[in-house]
């Protein structure tokens, strides 16, 4: 069975091929700027995401309990 990335999770996603072609000519340096800013970007969503999920906490108890959760996600393989 052969997966098309275009259509992953059944979901076309029409501007996928022109999207790697200017992924191809960035250059190191923009590249990894583009992880920071995706980086950067999921975390916020992760805080959003956290604060709709614990509303009635502190703004203390919040911040800790974002600490706590990253973390949890940090990837210790290294």
């Amino acid at each position: 069975m052969t997966r098309d990335i275009a259509t992953l999770g059944g979901k076309p996603r029409p501007n996928h091929q022109r999207r790697l072609q200017i992924l191809r000519f960035l250059t190191p340096q923009q590249k990894l700027a583009q992880v920071f800013q995706l980086n950067e970007r999921a975390l916020k969503l992760f805080r959003i995401g956290l604060r709709r999920r614990f509303p009635n906490l502190d703004d203390a108890a919040f911040e800790k309990l974002y600490l706590q959760m990253r973390q949890r996600c940090h990837n210790r393989n290294y």
